[in-house]
């Protein structure tokens, strides 16, 4: 038997959904924000369970110049084997019986919060995709920021990361995320599946604050979820982008996208016949608001010495979108202008 507080729908928040007729009028989301996640991503069943495991080359081997007469070398390649693991996160979405008994569309008033439900799972992973950290919270997975979050004694992915040299606390991040089988991808445990589970509960049996029972229709939501990162060389990050330099102009944004361009592995897939890769990946562009707008801002020539390379429309999927090089640029309020420092 579930307690409930207040965090229930009544005939206030009722009345501001429906038109003179009692007809339930579609909700603006003010609080509403991109998730351009999957649109993109590539989504994989899980190899171990609740976890995914990884096998990354290190090293190639040697090789060496033959002689007749003469053996071989020995040599083999050497690998690493990475296991991330997933986390889930659900809500339930509750209306009182007798509430839902007076309302003229009652599936209708469920339909709304619902909606409600499965953008705030929207939202909530997309920020976790970039943010999350299994060390600080373990119930979830590991983020891209925490795989890309050091330039000194960060490893291998350490080369992934362009500074753009912000010091102050107003700092955001550009991503070059490649989508695909061998690059990044989205995974949810064996025996479930991607994307959210909605499941109708029916009627209820709940308490008040006073322990007092009463009668609700409710709907469960859920996502399980993680990240798997196959080969780092396919993201980029430009981290440290001072957004109070970037919005006056005094930040050659372009300087950094095309340093983060050029450091991407798949454009070399998307430039030149890479036979050896089965599966290259689609690279994508993530970024909030405020660097749309900065790059927006220099979209026009101001001289002869102006020469970036710019953002240029194109289609995907049917549908408008900028592109940078031929990489889709996606907008998120995901990231955050308050990063911490990458160092």
């Amino acid at each position: 038997m579930g307690t409930i507080g207040n965090n229930f729908i009544g005939l206030i928040d009722h009345y501001k959904r429906t038109d003179k007729h009692g007809n339930i009028v579609p909700i603006i989301e003010a609080l509403h924000t991109l998730n351009p996640l999957m649109e993109d991503a590539y989504t994989i069943e899980c190899n171990n369970g609740t976890s995914h495991i990884s096998t990354i080359r290190t090293g190639l081997g040697d090789v060496a110049w033959g002689q007749l007469y003469k053996g071989i070398k020995q040599s083999k390649s050497t690998t690493q084997q990475v296991t991330d693991t997933t986390g889930f996160v659900e809500r339930l979405s509750t209306i009182d019986e007798r509430f839902l008994e007076i309302v003229k569309d009652p599936a209708g008033e469920r339909m709304t919060e619902a909606n409600a439900a499965l953008e705030a799972i929207s939202q909530d992973v997309q920020s976790n995709f970039f943010y999350a950290d299994t060390a600080t919270t373990p119930d979830r997975f590991k983020g891209l920021a925490t795989r890309y979050g050091k330039i000194s004694g960060g490893g291998a992915a350490a080369a992934q990361i362009i500074n753009a040299g912000g010091q102050g606390s107003d700092n955001t991040s550009v991503w070059f995320v490649t989508w695909g089988a061998m690059q990044t991808a989205l995974v949810y445990p064996e025996g479930t599946s991607g994307g959210i589970h909605r499941e109708d509960m029916g009627r209820q049996r709940v308490l008040d604050d006073s322990n007092q029972p009463y009668y609700v229709k409710e709907e469960y939501f859920r996502q399980h979820v993680g990240v798997k990162v196959g080969d780092w060389r396919f993201n980029t990050r430009i981290a440290n982008i001072d957004v109070s330099d970037l919005l006056a102009g005094s930040l050659d944004i372009y300087k950094y996208m095309r340093q983060a361009y050029w450091r991407n592995q798949n454009r070399r897939n998307n430039r030149i016949d890479n036979s050896g890769m089965v599966q290259p990946g689609k690279t994508v562009i993530y970024a909030n608001k405020d660097v749309l707008e900065a790059l927006d801002a220099l979209a026009t020539n101001k001289g002869s010495a102006d020469n970036y390379v710019r953002l240029t429309p194109d289609e995907v999927a049917g549908k408008e979108v900028l592109t940078y090089r031929g990489f889709p640029i996606r907008e998120t309020d995901a990231l955050i202008n308050a990063e911490d420092r990458v160092v």
